[in-house]
C-alpha cells in the first residue's frame, strides 16, 4: 500500500499568490512525511483549477524542497485532459521530462470547448495524441499520420530517464476502462464508493492475469478521497463539512454544461455531494474513510490511497495538521490493514 496526495490547485478565496506559496509549503510537508506522489490537476477557465499548468507549479515545489530532508517525493503531473486540447500538443509535452505523466481527454465540455475543440472529437483526438506523445517519449524522432496530427521526421533529442518512458496516470470512472489501462501498464485513479473500485480493481486484475503478467507488479491502483484529520470527531467534521461545501461547488462547475453520458454523471456527482458526501473524521473515522469504510484490500481492492489535504478554503495550518497527523496516525493502521 502506498499513499499519494492529489490537489486540484481549487480557488481557495486567498489572494493567488498567496494559494501557491502555502501549496509550496504543502508539497514540501507532503515530501517530509514520506508520501510517493503529489499529483497536480490541470483545468481551465474554472475556479476548480487556479495551476493551468502544473509543470510549471510543480518544478517550483520540487525547486523549493529540502533535498537532505527525506527520502524524495515524485512529483506527478496529472493534467485531466492533456492530449485534445492543449495547444502546444505535439511531441513537444514530452520534452517537460515529467516524472509521471497524467493523460486523458477530459471531461468538461466548457474547458474543451474553450480551446475550440469540438467536444465530440475530442475522444478521437486523444487516441492520436496519445501514441504522439508515448513514440516521443521512447524515440529520437517521431513520424505520425493521423485525422488530426502529422509529423515527418521530428526530431527530439531528449529522452527521459524512465524507460521506455514515465510511468503513466489514467483516471477512470468504469471497469470497461481498465482493459486499455492493463494493456498499456497505466496506473489508474477513481474517485468512486468504494463498492464500485472494487469492480475496476477487480477487472484490472483480470485483465493483467488474462496477459499472463506477473501479479506482483501489476499497476497502482488507487482511489481518491477527501481526508480531514483533527483531534476531534466534531473539528474534523466541521471544517470538513465547510471546505467540502466550496469545493464541491466548484467541482461541478466544468461538469455542468454536460450532454449525452456525461449528463448522467454530472447528476450522480451531484447526488453524491448532496447524499453521501465525504468523510471526514478523528483518527479512527479518517483511516475508515480512507480504508472506504474498512481495508482498501478488503473492500475496495486499492493499493494507492490519494489523499485531498487542501481543497475548498481550508487553510494551510489546517491542511499540514491534517497530513502530519495523517502519516503519523493512519497511515501506519492502513499499511498493516
Amino acid at each position: 500500500m502506498q499513499f499519494g496526495v492529489f490537489d486540484h490547485m481549487d480557488a481557495s478565496g486567498e489572494p493567488l499568490a498567496e494559494l501557491f506559496e502555502n501549496r509550496i509549503k504543502l508539497a514540501e510537508a507532503y515530501d517530509r512525511l514520506g508520501l510517493y506522489a503529489l499529483h497536480v490537476a490541470e483545468h481551465h477557465s474554472t475556479p476548480l483549477g487556479m495551476s493551468p499548468s502544473p509543470s510549471v507549479f510543480l518544478a517550483l515545489a520540487r525547486s523549493a524542497r529540502n533535498v537532505s530532508a527525506s527520502p524524495p517525493c515524485l512529483y506527478a503531473a496529472a493534467p485531466p485532459s492533456l492530449a485534445p486540447r492543449r495547444g502546444d500538443l505535439h511531441p513537444r509535452p514530452a520534452e517537460r521530462r515529467r516524472l509521471e505523466l497524467g493523460v486523458g481527454r477530459g471531461v468538461s465540455p466548457l474547458e474543451i470547448a474553450s480551446f475550440g475543440v469540438d467536444p465530440a472529437k475530442s475522444q478521437a483526438m486523444y487516441l492520436e495524441a496519445f501514441q504522439v506523445v508515448i513514440q516521443a517519449l521512447g524515440s529520437r524522432s517521431v513520424t505520425f499520420k493521423g485525422e488530426y496530427y502529422t509529423f515527418d521526421d521530428v526530431p527530439f533529442i531528449f529522452e527521459p530517464v524512465q524507460k521506455p518512458h514515465p510511468p503513466l496516470w489514467y483516471g477512470v470512472f468504469n471497469a470497461e476502462s481498465t482493459e486499455w489501462a492493463a494493456k498499456t501498464g497505466v496506473n489508474v485513479v477513481t474517485n468512486l464508493p468504494a463498492a464500485a473500485v472494487r469492480m475496476i480493481t477487480d477487472r484490472y486484475r483480470a485483465e493483467w492475469a488474462k496477459l499472463g503478467r506477473d501479479p506482483k507488479r501489476i499497476p497502482f491502483m488507487g482511489m481518491n478521497r477527501h481526508i480531514v484529520v483533527a483531534e476531534t470527531d466534531r473539528e474534523a467534521m466541521e471544517i470538513g463539512r465547510r471546505a467540502y461545501r466550496r469545493w464541491f461547488r466548484q467541482f461541478l462547475e466544468p461538469v455542468a454544461q454536460a450532454q449525452g453520458p456525461l449528463a448522467e454523471k454530472h447528476r450522480l456527482l451531484r447526488g453524491l455531494g448532496r447524499n453521501r458526501g465525504e468523510r471526514a473524521g478523528d483518527r479512527r473515522i479518517a483511516a475508515d474513510g480512507a480504508r472506504g469504510d474498512r481495508a482498501p484490500g478488503a473492500e475496495s481492492g486499492v493499493n494507492y490511497v490519494l489523499a485531498r489535504f487542501a481543497f475548498g478554503d481550508l487553510s494551510l495550518e489546517e491542511s499540514l495538521h491534517s497530513a502530519e497527523l495523517f502519516a503519523r496516525a493512519v497511515m501506519p493502521e492502513l499499511v498493516a490493514a
